[in-house]
């Protein structure tokens, strides 16, 4: 976010995520690991409470998974509930790598889906960089803002809901349309 012209608090601290002017919620591992110290720490609730301020929120990843309803990785397991949908693994197929990773392209889910939104700037067709095993399903259609092709199953690229949005990609992996969507979010 530096790089983009951002100033950084890393934090673990609900009164921070509370206080501050947008946040990003990143995340690496396993979702009932990441959910279970967000319980545990109340950074749970207080990202919750952070949503409904109206305040810019973007989960990266893992990040955007645990924005849904709940993840079916290790057992289901409830996520933060700001988006409605299940997180479902991708299926294993004949010649599908699990996990996806690496660069594909991201196209918008509906006409129109990106306007106003951090990926305005991107084109459709745009490779990002993605590196994970499950996929983010939202129960409206309108909440899916960008959907990659994966081996020929649908995958949640980018979900949003009003000041919610995810990314499964890394945008900071993701060379200068990455840095160009955080730049988008920092000045949404």
């Amino acid at each position: 976010m530096r790089e983009c012209g951002g100033e950084v608090d890393l934090s673990a601290l609900a009164q921070s995520i509370r206080a501050a002017d947008r946040v990003v919620l990143p995340g690496v591992g396993a979702f009932s690991d990441a959910m279970d110290g967000m319980n545990k720490t109340g950074l749970a609730s207080a990202l919750v409470e952070f949503a409904r301020t109206g305040r810019p929120l973007l989960g990266i990843c893992l990040g955007m998974q645990m924005l849904m309803t709940a993840s079916e990785e290790f057992g289901t397991r409830p996520g933060l509930g700001l988006i409605s949908g299940p997180v479902v693994q991708i299926p294993r197929r004949v010649g599908l790598k699990v996990p996806h990773t690496g660069w594909s392209e991201i196209y918008p889910s509906t006409p129109g889906a990106w306007n106003s939104t951090i990926l305005a700037e991107a084109a459709p067709g745009t490779p990002v960089y993605f590196v994970h095993s499950y996929s983010a399903i939202p129960d409206n259609e309108s909440d899916r803002l960008a959907d990659v092709n994966y081996g020929g199953f649908r995958v949640s690229a980018a979900v949003r809901r009003d000041n919610v949005t995810g990314c499964q990609f890394h945008p900071e992996k993701s060379g200068t349309v990455g840095l160009a969507i955080l730049r988008s979010f920092l000045n949404s």
